[in-house]
């Protein structure tokens, strides 16, 4: 069986935007020369998906990964790349297509999104974080699940980051948006508001965010507002989509641990990697030879336990978990330092 991969792309209007995604896509074929990979969009560019699914069968491909270019999964992931992928599988019964989840909140891409953040604040002046609010700004769908994942994003770098206080705001579909947040966060008395868009690639949307928040800067100067620069290309992005994609390729389990400070390396978390799991609720464990005062925790629950019997300091690879799973996560962290490309 021959393997290809198939990146999903949106499309924009803005020629920039397109033009990031090529050279993304373009250094990411190069880590991988030996692979069969096209692109495509799903509107406003070219090729279409199921064109470029089209040259890729040409190309020999038996197998196509689908791997989507966009960072939550909503209503493009749920639905509209999955109608262009089953419209080839009708037109092409005897290759097999397999779609990869949406990145999400991936933690190389809130590494990424903390090494523009820093980017960006380090040539102003000074300004201590807890006087800085941080504004994360996704780009806004019908589907809450989506929009709540950038809740999330803001809460993961308001703890790495340190700021006094972190907010969220959308660039469309749903609320707040980008004018009504700003116009709240201003009267917060912070010295300092960084804008900081969870968006992929350049585009008409971003430019509007941009010009938002110049527009608050001059009718405020009491309050500094910058906007931090999208994600774009870079070794971390590349990793966050290798993982998409390999889980795709190699049925990984999906469980809830992509973001588990004990697992991956999370900013502001990483001397957490590793540490002996022994867990706090062991007392309410159903036999008992111990009474509760011998656990000082601060509740009482009023049963008898018997002592746990806790992983060795020395052993912190212990988990119930599957092999496979395990095996993904330690590469993770091994391969933690930036590829070159």
């Amino acid at each position: 069986m021959s393997e290809a991969l198939l990146i999903a792309a949106h499309g924009s209007r803005d020629e920039a935007g397109v033009e990031e995604f090529w050279d993304f896509a373009d250094a990411w074929r190069q880590l991988r020369p030996d692979r069969i990979q096209g692109a495509g969009f799903l509107e406003f560019a070219q090729p279409t998906i199921g064109a470029a699914i089209d040259e890729l069968i040409d190309r020999g491909a038996t197998r196509i990964v689908i791997v989507p270019a966009m960072l939550m999964a909503a209503g493009h992931v749920k639905n509209d790349v999955p109608s262009e992928v089953q419209e080839s599988r009708v037109r092409h019964p005897n290759v097999t297509f397999q779609m990869a989840r949406a990145l999400d909140i991936h933690p190389a891409l809130l590494e990424l999104c903390h090494i523009r953040y820093r980017e960006t604040i380090a040539p102003l002046s000074a300004v201590p974080a807890e006087r800085t609010l941080l504004l994360v700004v996704g780009r806004g769908t019908s589907d809450p699940d989506a929009n709540a994942n950038i809740a999330r994003v803001s809460r993961f770098l308001w703890e790495s980051y340190g700021v006094g206080w972190a907010s969220v705001a959308f660039s469309g579909v749903t609320s707040p948006d980008v004018d009504r947040a700003l116009s709240v966060c201003r009267r917060l008395g912070f010295d300092r508001i960084v804008v900081q868009p969870y968006f992929l690639f350049d585009g008409i949307l971003l430019k509007r965010i941009r010009d938002t928040a110049a527009r608050h800067a001059a009718l405020d100067p009491s309050v500094e507002i910058v906007t931090v620069p999208h994600l774009r290309l870079h070794p971390l992005l590349l990793q966050a989509f290798e993982d998409r994609a390999h889980e795709a390729i190699h049925g990984t389990p999906h469980m809830n641990c992509d973001l588990c400070k004990y697992r991956v390396r999370l900013i502001g978390r990483e001397s957490d990697v590793g540490l002996p799991q022994v867990g706090h609720h062991h007392h309410v464990r159903a036999s008992a030879d111990l009474l509760d005062d011998d656990f000082d925790h601060g509740h009482d629950h009023r049963l008898r336990r018997r002592r746990p019997t806790l992983v060795p300091a020395a052993d912190t690879t212990f988990h119930p978990w599957d092999e496979r799973l395990l095996e993904r996560l330690h590469l993770i962290n091994e391969s933690r330092s930036p590829r070159v490309f």
